[in-house]
This record gives structure tokens, C-alpha cells and sequence, in this order.
């Protein structure tokens, strides 16, 4: 799902320059990664202030790296890695999210209905509706791709946990998308209504 790709080479040099103590490189690395990594810590958050901190964390993550990263490889997944094991780490300590995001009962069998539920619609919106912990998982999966055994591992439980909060995370996706019952109803009447008084 990555708009953007650059020269691995062209890259690679940035981060020698930058190695080297050249401060206009590293800035380049920044505004060229800065907002997707945002982005992303704010989609697993929900959190604008949050994400501001974990992209900051992950750029000083970076400059005390520089020296172990392998230059033949794109530098933005792990960057992305690193912001996501951060914005994780930080639901984790606040136990309540945990606890809110437990599954009781399973929703949907198939779990990539995950990715029908958020394309086409305002994703962020509706995510910003589930719990903080859901929110998350439902967006690793979904659009970061990452398994149920990964997801589970990282947040401490059972593969069974990560695909019955999914399950459940979509339902409720699904039914906050979906129009209500009552509103097709009135719009049936209105547009009946409508059609009435051209034919009079």
C-alpha cells in the first residue's frame, strides 16, 4: 500500500551522508518518511498528539542506527516497523485498552472481510470508532498485513484472540457503514412521495 518508492542507491547514499554527520540529508530522509510514518502512528493510535511523539521516537530511533542499517535495502519498512512497535508498546501500557478489546463472541468467519470492510469508505473514520487495541489489530491486518500468529505474539495472546477481534471489529465496521433500516425505509417514502406530485 506504499504510494511513494525510491531509489534504493539514491537512498542508500542519503544514509552514508547522513552516517557521516550531514544534517541536510538526514532532513531529507525525514520529510521524505516523516508523514507516512504519522500517518501510520495515528491510524494504530487514534491519537494526534501520540503519533507526533512516535514519529519523533522513530526518527531519533533512526540517527542512533544509522551505523547498523543495511544500505542495500529500502529504508521506510523499517521505519514503519519501528513506529508500530512503538505506538503498540505504548497501548499496551495503559492495561485498560487490553482489557477493552477482548473478545467475547466471533463475528465474521472470514477474516480477510477485513479488507472489503475498509476499502472504499472513510477507513479512518470508522476505525477512530473501535476501541484503541481493535483499532490496531484491524489495521496491521488488514492494510499492514500482518498475520494473526504475528499480531498475536505482539500483543501477548492467542491467534484465536487476533481473529475473534477482528471478526468482531468488522461486524461492528459494517454495521456503523451500513445504512439503517429505517432511513431506507423514509428514503423509499420520500422518493414515492416525490414521484406522486410530478405525475399530478
Amino acid at each position: 500500500m506504499e504510494a511513494a518508492q525510491f531509489d534504493v542507491e539514491e537512498e542508500a547514499a542519503l544514509i552514508r551522508k547522513a552516517r557521516w554527520g550531514n544534517e541536510s540529508a538526514f532532513e531529507i530522509l525525514y520529510h521524505r518518511h516523516a508523514r507516512t510514518v504519522h500517518a501510520l502512528a495515528f491510524r494504530i493510535t487514534g491519537d494526534a498528539a501520540a503519533a507526533e511523539d512516535i514519529t519523533q521516537e522513530t526518527f531519533l530511533r533512526l540517527l542512533r542506527f544509522l551505523g547498523g542499517l543495511r544500505s542495500d535495502r529500502p529504508l521506510r519498512p523499517w521505519l514503519k516497523h519501528v513506529a508500530t512497535n512503538a505506538a503498540i508498546d505504548r497501548l499496551r501500557r495503559d492495561r485498560s485498552h487490553l482489557e477493552d478489546a477482548l473478545p467475547e463472541e466471533a463475528g465474521l468467519s472470514e477474516a480477510g472481510d477485513a479488507d472489503a470492510a475498509i476499502v472504499g469508505v472513510d477507513a479512518e473514520r470508522l476505525l477512530l470508532m473501535l476501541p484503541p487495541v481493535a483499532r490496531a489489530v484491524v489495521w496491521l491486518h488488514a492494510a499492514e498485513g500482518w498475520s494473526h500468529a504475528q499480531l498475536a505474539e505482539r500483543f501477548g495472546h492467542g491467534e484465536s484472540w487476533s481473529k475473534s477481534l477482528v471478526s468482531r471489529s468488522i461486524a461492528q465496521l459494517r454495521r456503523a457503514n451500513a445504512p439503517s433500516a429505517d432511513a431506507n425505509h423514509d428514503h423509499s417514502n420520500q422518493t414515492r412521495k416525490a414521484a406522486t406530485r410530478k405525475t399530478r
